[in-house]
């Protein structure tokens, strides 16, 4: 027997609130097959798709699945089925899935699929709950039929973050791109089998500063070969003038 969704309460967050602010470039641009777009703004649409659900750091043409492109440029599939199709696709599941544990999976669907933070802990809880008893498919399925989902979304229209801009800020909230696609638990997995992370953001300086050894003599041995060429062809020039050797 299928469990319910457990309850949660829907805090006020912004994109509960109606907005009445004009469009702008801090605003989420709104991509849908109901505008009936040409050939070039549905590539743009199909790539927008893939942004939402894969993020920038994602986007690999190995990622691409062709086969789901057709049927929603041939009116197969709508948008809504286009979404579900990459969300269980093995690329999503084995960078996003595999990687993380089950409440932060959900924080990232959620996001990405809701275009909202998550409400509280309980929520958190809710989704996970599903997603441990019904799997990813049921998991999606329980985000692409909820009545969030079709009330904001429907089913033409990709998901973007709603409400991204308050009152009483300047800005607007930071894009959901930002967020990692792993945790700190992860992390330290990878640390445990012997990858080091912490190292200089150029991965390469030591402590103090320095390259390594090898790298230091490799340097050493190309500048020493570089001084020797620029020497000899110093001395060849200065010989010509003489006329003893020619160039």
């Amino acid at each position: 027997m299928t469990l319910p969704l457990l309850s949660f309460p829907s805090s006020s967050q912004n994109q509960r609130v109606n907005g009445f602010e004009v469009p702008g470039d801090e605003h989420s641009r709104i991509f849908s097959t109901t505008l009936l777009p040409d050939v070039q703004e549905f590539e743009t649409l199909i790539f927008a798709a893939y942004r939402r659900i894969f993020n920038e750091q994602q986007l690999l043409s190995s990622h691409r699945d062709r086969f789901l492109e057709s049927q929603l440029r041939s009116n197969q599939i709508s948008v809504r089925e286009f979404v579900r199709g990459l969300l269980l696709s093995e690329s999503f599941r084995r960078l996003n899935y595999e990687c993380s544990n089950n409440y932060r999976f959900v924080d990232m669907c959620v996001q990405r699929v809701l275009g909202r933070q998550i409400y509280d802990q309980r929520e958190t809880l809710a989704w996970s709950i599903v997603l441990a008893t019904e799997g990813i498919q049921g998991f999606v399925d329980a985000l692409l039929g909820s009545e969030e989902y079709i009330s904001n979304f429907g089913e033409d229209t990709v998901p973007y973050q709603r409400r991204r801009i308050l009152p009483q800020q300047t800005m607007g909230e930071l894009p959901f791109e930002r967020m990692p696609r792993y945790g700190s638990d992860h992390l330290e997995k990878l640390t445990a089998l012997g990858n080091n992370y912490a190292s200089t953001s150029d991965g390469l300086l030591l402590g103090d500063g320095l390259p390594p050894e090898g790298l230091r003599k490799v340097g050493a041995a190309i500048t020493v070969a570089g001084a020797i060429v620029l020497t000899s062809g110093l001395l060849a020039v200065f010989l010509s003038w003489f006329g003893w050797i020619k160039i």
